[in-house]
């Protein structure tokens, strides 16, 4: 008995249990990079900050390029037609990202994003075709009122921010479906199409707003694209070593920390219409989790919340 416990005990280590450990992590890396990105608005452009972080992002990934095999990899890369569209995508989705947290707080922003799941249901059914049934378009009506309920739309409380974050929460859906159909290409070359593409646009823009980063600054700066790797990278493992079922649900906590951090660092109090909406979209996704997961049938790694789980906004 003394001895297969200790083996026991490992086995339970290496699977859900630290995966649901590296879920937690690597939302919490996000949350906090998150933040970083919300403070570095107030002073430094949308442009600048997406130079400076795919900058070092870059750095990063320059040794896992090599080892792939370098640039031909990348030329060999399936369906360049939606890659390039991809890349589009993600520039929009992180432009508006940031755009929106310079003018809303983040947990307000947050809640936009966590409607991803219910977007891309929708989507999925009218521009992929996919059958989705009645009690997934009620999940998805659900989700709507959610961010209804977190809008408050009238003359007064609609504001550009609002419609920025809305804006960045339909490019982050429309994300996670072309992801979907572009699982046979390896993650370092999507992360690398991805960074380059925010490189490039960051060095088009970043002139035209420039303002010399501090030492102190720069390094935040330069964090931001490396945290958001390693976030990635506890995200994406995660799932490799747990049932999605199991892991994705921790993928709430970002709005928890999103509260947090804008409580202490912001001084953000959230509103009790904010809370009640990210209840109802939070309850919506999870639904339509559950349901796909019963229902859908899917292949091995080809599930929404996988999506979700490979592409966490910011």
């Amino acid at each position: 008995m003394s001895a297969s416990s200790p083996s026991a005990s490992a086995r339970a280590l290496s699977g859900p249990v630290l995966g649901i450990a590296l879920m937690v992590l690597g939302i919490f890396l996000y949350s906090a990079n998150d933040t970083l990105g919300k403070w570095l608005t107030a002073t430094y452009s949308v442009g600048m900050i997406m130079l400076l972080r795919s900058i070092a992002a870059v750095v990063v990934l320059g040794p896992f390029i090599q080892k792939q095999g370098g640039l031909a990899t990348l030329r060999a890369a399936p369906r360049p037609g939606l890659q390039l569209l991809r890349v589009f995508v993600i520039v929009g989705e992180i432009s508006f990202f940031y755009w929106s947290v310079s003018l809303l707080p983040l947990a307000d922003v947050m809640t936009y994003y966590l409607a991803g799941p219910v977007y891309v249901t929708a989507l999925s059914a009218l521009l992929l075709k996919e059958k989705v049934d009645g009690p997934r378009w009620l999940a998805i009506l659900a989700g709507f009122i959610g961010v209804v309920i977190v809008l408050q739309p009238s003359s007064e409380s609609l504001s550009w921010g609002a419609l920025i974050a809305i804006g960045g929460s339909l490019f982050f859906a429309a994300l996670m479906i072309i992801t979907r159909q572009l699982r046979g290409t390896p993650d370092t070359t999507l992360l690398t199409f991805s960074t380059t593409a925010t490189l490039v646009t960051g060095a088009v823009i970043a002139p035209f707003t420039w303002v010399t980063p501090t030492p102190i600054d720069f390094a935040a700066l330069a964090l931001i694209g490396v945290v958001a790797l390693a976030a990635q990278l506890c995200v994406t493992r995660s799932l490799r070593l747990a049932p999605a079922s199991v892991v994705v649900p921790y993928q709430y906590t970002m709005l928890i920390w999103a509260v947090v951090f804008g409580y202490f660092v912001f001084g953000d109090e959230p509103k009790i219409s904010m809370l009640v909406g990210a209840a109802i979209i939070i309850a919506a996704g999870f639904y339509i989790f559950l349901r796909e997961q019963r229902t859908g049938k899917p292949k091995p790694g080809d599930t929404i919340a996988e999506e979700v789980g490979d592409n966490v906004p910011g």
